[in-house]
């Protein structure tokens, strides 16, 4: 706990060297010239506790929180643009500040001298905290996974209290600097109206910078490429060491890494009544963490019924816990259906509350773990590909359990469509999120937060993407189409293309259009399309679009949603 500490310290104070950060300075520089005690110090602590709160707010209420933001950041705007305005004319100060000096809160100078309230000062940090969006790096990324994952905690407003308290030392250093120079360019120059109307200038142009967008779209990305580096080397040289990845660096073949942890945590068991960690005694175990629209684990699933068929009457039993991505993962008819489409035989639990993955400090989709006789975990395999190496770990652990005259030869599974094997090429686009929440290269504007908009695909897309046309209502998971003939624009480089799609709340079925380069897709259908490019959208699940004939290739697709109320989730390549 005490270097996860360190670590989020030292990523809040690398704060200040991100450009998304600037927007805020002109708030803390605009009281420089005044007592850091009564000023600076109170201003800053309201900052970051108010930035823990909404932070821990945004990660574990869900929706809400974040509309109360929003709500809470025009608010913010509006102070602090008036704040400005008191900066750049001491008539305006006068007028502006009169009514509120009963109460305590004048924000800048009044008549007759100088405030130094520090009410007034913590009430300008909450009202900065509000706005400050400061760069989700390595390290803010991984204090907000953790809190998502992990629930409700008094770490986790701890961890990220002491993240915002990193940044507001580097601030305060600033501010403390900062004030000596505005002070000694007072004293030499005479200038103090001159810094305070250029401080003005500073707010308000801080005030239009987040008002729009800047502070969490173009400054957030310069900013990604500026410290994400250094974070990572943070991450990288405090990172525990747990359990299994310890294990894995000892001495000698297949070390026992831990202990099969209990499978209670399980909401629904699927093929099999709930098993136990005190039945499987005496079997070689094959845990396989999964979720059925995740493109990485449906092409595993092939090897994993193989090997569950092959050495079914050698010991070995193949167990797969379903841990959910989106929430309709979470619907336990969902993913039966799934589990009978996708050709799934063996025991399925049903992990919708990640007690079992925590259980296993799981971080993967897909994940293997192998466990032994004896309950000992003794291997472990995360994503696609080692298929060969698996099955020998496989073949070693049931021999060392006594079982003779296992078959030979490796499992190669005739797999079709989005079971296929990935082409391999490592240029291939992205897994694409079309949620605002971890929407990445959305070429169309700015996505509007849980409300209608009219969206316009640009004249041109460059590679990896992506634009919406028509009217849409983007959520942090997903976008649904308000009306008909709604599309979706992406330039992608691979062989294969899928989309995460799912009907309307109603359920009613979605027919849809797909054109390759303005074409009928003919011969480079996916399995979820006819020639034509002809489909429909009948249940929340994967669908592959596009299987390109003659191998990888950028092209451009384009989706015609003929019906409204789709949901379109994630595009993933192959």
């Amino acid at each position: 706990m005490l270097l996860l500490l360190i670590l989020a310290y030292l990523g809040g104070v690398l704060t200040i060297l991100s450009p998304c950060i600037l927007p805020v300075l002109p708030f803390v520089f605009a009281r420089a010239d005044r007592p850091f005690a009564r000023n600076g110090l109170p201003m800053l602590a309201g900052m970051a506790l108010t930035f823990a709160a909404v932070a821990t707010l945004a990660a574990l209420g869900g929706g809400w929180a974040v509309h109360a933001n929003q709500y809470g950041r025009i608010v913010a705007l509006a102070v602090l643009a008036v704040l400005g305005l008191t900066l750049l004319s001491n008539r305006v100060a006068e007028w502006i500040t009169h009514p509120f000096v009963t109460l305590g809160n004048t924000l800048t100078e009044r008549s007759g001298g100088e405030s130094d309230s520090v009410l007034s000062a913590a009430g300008l940090g909450v009202a900065t905290g509000l706005l400050w969006a400061p760069c989700a790096g390595p390290v803010l990324g991984l204090l907000l996974t953790g809190a998502a994952l992990n629930g409700a905690s008094l770490n986790t407003t701890f961890l990220l209290l002491t993240y915002a308290a990193g940044a507001a030392t580097s601030l305060a250093l600033a501010l403390l600097i900062g004030g000596r120079v505005f002070a000694a360019m007072k004293r030499s120059l005479g200038a103090g109206d001159l810094v305070r109307r250029t401080l003005g200038v500073l707010v308000l142009t801080g005030v239009a910078a987040i008002a729009l967008g800047l502070d969490t779209h173009l400054l957030t990305r310069v900013s990604l490429a500026s410290t994400s580096a250094i974070e990572q080397k943070l991450i990288d040289a405090v990172r525990f060491v747990g359990p299994l990845q310890a294990a894995a660096r000892a001495a000698g073949p297949l070390p026992v890494e831990g202990e099969l942890p209990s499978l209670a945590g399980a909401t629904w068991w699927l093929n099999s009544p709930p098993l136990t960690a005190q039945s499987l005694r005496g079997k070689v175990v094959l845990v396989d963490f999964w979720t059925y629209s995740c493109i990485n684990c449906i092409r595993a699933l092939p090897y994993l019924r193989g090997w569950a068929d092959k050495y079914k009457d050698h010991g070995l039993v193949v167990i797969g816990v379903h841990a959910p991505e989106f929430a309709f993962e979470k619907d336990p008819q969902n993913v039966a259906r799934a589990v009978k489409d996708l050709g799934v035989d063996y025991p399925v639990a049903l992990d919708n509350d990640y007690v079992i993955w925590k259980a296993f400090g799981n971080e993967y989709w897909p994940a293997h773990y192998f466990i032994d006789p004896q309950g000992h975990i003794r291997h472990h395999h995360f994503g696609e590909g080692g298929y060969k190496e698996t099955e020998d770990v496989i073949r070693r652990m049931l021999a060392d359990a006594g079982q003779k005259d296992l078959p030979g030869g490796y499992v190669q599974p005739d797999a079709q469509g989005a079971q296929a094997a990935a082409s391999g090429d490592a240029a291939r686009s992205p897994e694409t999120y079309v949620g605002y929440a971890r929407a990445e290269n959305f070429a169309g504007g700015e996505l509007a937060h849980d409300e209608p908009r009219t969206y316009r695909v640009p004249g041109t897309l460059m590679a990896n993407q992506w634009a919406l046309d028509g009217r849409w209502s983007v959520g942090d998971g997903y976008a649904r189409l308000e009306r008909a003939d709604g599309r979706i624009v992406y330039r992608f480089h691979g062989r294969d293309l899928h989309l995460v799609l799912g009907p309307g709340h109603n359920g009613k079925p979605v027919r849809f259009r797909v054109l390759i380069d303005g074409k009928a897709p003919g011969a480079d259908r996916g399995m979820d399309i006819d020639a034509g490019g002809n489909g429909m959208v009948n249940e929340q699940r994967l669908y592959q679009l596009v299987r390109l004939a003659n191998g990888i290739g950028e092209h451009t697709i384009e989706i015609t949603f003929l019906d409204p109320g789709v949901q379109a989730y994630a595009f993933t390549f192959g």
